[in-house]
């Protein structure tokens, strides 16, 4: 074997990256990437230093505007960053905290008590990814302003005007640099929305404030309820079983706040925060909720002897059936599992939210039996579904990609066995499989046709669920298993693709699907495995030439390109995936060097899942004002 050889490694090799240079060269250290959801990241980010102003108490509102360039304007009236001359640095503070990492006043414990800035990184990452930022700062009755271009400040900070005495505040403008932040991405108004309401939520009695100028839309928020009120806004179409249950307690200089309520769904709808920080992986907050739940739970039916003594005790899971609740925790010292925030370590977090929660829910229990009653009644209901699930569950789930039942007979299994390069598509209707089995490639791409529209798994328990053929069909050929016991290394395909006919039937076929994914399967999604395949809605031919379009607009330019009369082109407006030959099919739709494909993704749990229950759930007046709201903004609807 020859030897290749060695490059150099010298002191001449070794590189040092002054200034914010790091951040531009490694972007996901420090806001995650460079995708749409980084991006969005960098608004958190400024604003996350408004909201530890709000905890401070010295900062009542905060406003975030998108202007038509896609810059964007945070504004507070909070202190200000601090303009005088820093004692060590020689240079204003407020230069020293946009463009030296770790700086700020977060790090000792007289500026802020609690914040969500804890490594001095969040604003000088964004000014280090904008392609220019400017701060504005008002202090003493002067405004102070300074501009910087990808980090380099382009001038001294300097008085640009007056202000009122009484006034104060931050006020930052940045265009993110699309050097960095590639191809059509841009801010997401709804996206931003809906993490604005949750920071209002867990920021009481604070004003927060969107306007976007690209479309001239705007929303505000302010809630004197707190996490209360975020408990009922998420339960809103919800049958409920008791009042909200809120605790509050502050142990050790740690703030701990819960709100708990339970309700006739069959999902749990359970968030929590860290010093406002939508903590998405959970962490210690939660794990210490969930293990109050339980406990008290089953001490309180033991004593009151609706749990009888032959009776095991519940699981968690029997007592998060139906539950809706939200953990939030101030502390001092917060220690997150990365720069991003997405699961909070404090070992002892878990030992107070415990504590505070499991004294509040007990008292509770104790006096307001009937509330006791029906909350015990439905763990007991959960349990023995979740029981006959079990045994169901044994049945038709795969245990791994080698021990296993065998597969349902409708599957058109492929013949690569690698799940990185394998995909399944579910395909609705016998009609459209037969196709898509002629016309995959089956080396890697395998078949599932469903016969008809699935259970709604909305509106069902688990147990009922596996009862369905098509839905035992479904788990069977992923191989990752089901709910608490899904296993996401027993996957049989690295692609699960969604293909329904592009009509209203095709659409709720859909619905019910990601429904069930999102309930379910929720891993599959987060780790990015389920995309939506997108057929074309129309075939073109004229003369020699056939196109395909996938939407209106695309299709009168393609007309417009063939440079012939409308009435000229041979027009055919495909209603399903059947009428389509195998060749057709491979061509537009599953071949992945011409197809179209969108990847489902979950930009915010708390979102998606009022979602689901507003369009899947019991209650029909919230999904009639939906439809009637919506019904003018609909596209291809078939009649």
């Amino acid at each position: 074997m020859s030897q290749q050889p060695v490059s150099s490694y010298a002191a001449k090799d070794i590189q040092v990256l002054e200034g914010l240079e790091a951040v531009r060269r490694r972007p996901g250290m420090y806001v995650g990437g460079t995708d749409l959801k980084a991006l969005h990241h960098l608004v958190y980010e400024v604003v996350d230093n408004s909201i530890d102003e709000a905890l401070a108490g010295v900062c009542t509102s905060i406003s975030v505007v998108i202007h038509a360039d896609s810059s964007v304007t945070v504004e507070d009236n909070g202190r200000g960053i601090p303009v005088d001359i820093h004692p060590e640095k020689g240079k204003s503070a407020l230069e020293i905290v946009m463009t030296i990492l770790h700086a700020g006043g977060k790090f000792g414990s007289g500026s802020y008590k609690v914040s969500g800035g804890l490594h001095g990184v969040g604003v000088s990452a964004v000014n280090a990814l904008s392609e220019w930022c400017e701060v504005e700062v008002c202090r003493d009755g002067k405004v102070y302003m300074q501009r910087y271009e990808r980090g380099i400040p382009q001038e001294p900070v300097k008085e640009v005007g007056k202000c009122n005495p009484k006034k104060t505040g931050t006020k930052t403008t940045f265009r993110y640099d699309t050097t960095i932040f590639k191809g059509e991405l841009d801010f997401k108004f709804d996206t931003l929305v809906q993490r604005f309401r949750e920071m209002a939520f867990v920021t009481r009695k604070v004003t927060l404030q969107i306007m976007d100028e690209r479309a001239d839309r705007e929303m505000t928020f302010y809630f004197e309820g707190g996490i209360v009120s975020f408990v009922r806004y998420l339960n809103r179409n919800r049958e409920t079983l008791h009042p909200v249950v809120y605790a509050e307690k502050e142990v050790d200089n740690i703030g701990v706040e819960a709100a708990i309520q339970f309700t006739d769904a069959y999902s749990e709808s359970v968030y929590s925060f860290a010093n406002t920080i939508n903590t998405i992986d959970g962490g210690t907050h939660m794990t210490g909720l969930r293990a109050a739940l339980t406990r008290v739970i089953n001490d309180y039916s033991r004593k009151s002897g609706l749990l009888k003594e032959a009776d095991p005790n519940f699981t968690g899971d029997d007592t998060r059936e139906g539950l809706t609740a939200i953990v939030s925790i101030k502390h001092p010292d917060p220690q997150f599992e990365s720069q991003t925030k997405v699961k909070l370590m404090n070992p002892e977090v878990q030992t107070y939210v415990q504590q505070v929660v499991g004294e509040a829910l007990g008292t509770f229990l104790e006096e307001n039996p009937s509330a006791a009653r029906a909350i015990i009644s439905k763990c007991l209901t959960s349990a023995r579904a979740r029981d006959a699930a079990r045994k169901a569950r044994d049945l038709v789930i795969r245990k791994s990609t080698l021990e296993s039942l065998t597969l349902p007979g409708k599957l058109a299994d492929c013949s690569d066995r690698d799940s990185s390069k394998t995909e399944l598509f579910i395909v609705e209707g016998d009609s459209a499989g037969g196709s898509a089995k002629q016309g995959r490639d089956r080396h890697f791409q395998a078949i599932l046709p469903l016969r008809g529209k699935i259970l709604n798994t909305e509106r069902a328990r688990l147990d009922k669920m596996l009862s369905s053929n098509e839905i035992k069909a479904l788990i069977s050929a992923l191989g990752t298993g089901i709910g608490d016991g899904f296993d996401l290394t027993g996957l049989r395909y690295g692609r699960v693709v969604i293909m329904t006919d592009a009509d209203v039937d095709g659409s709720h076929i859909r619905t019910l699907l990601l429904t069930f994914f999102f309930r379910y399967m929720v891993k599959l999604i987060e780790d990015g495995h389920l995309y939506i395949a997108q057929p074309p809605l129309y075939r073109l031919a004229h003369r020699n030439q056939v196109r395909y379009a996938y939407n209106d607009a695309e299709k009168d330019s393609i007309i417009k390109e063939l440079g012939a009369a409308a009435e000229k082109v041979g027009l055919q407006r495909y209603k399903g995936l059947g009428e389509m030959n195998p060749e057709q099919l491979w061509d537009t739709t599953m071949n992945p060097t011409n197809r179209s494909m969108l990847q489902v993704a979950i930009e915010d749990a708390a979102a998606a899942d009022r979602t689901f229950d507003m369009l899947m759930g019991s209650a029909v007046p919230p999904r009639t004002k939906f439809i009637t709201t919506h019904a003018k903004s609909v596209k291809n609807l078939d009649v």
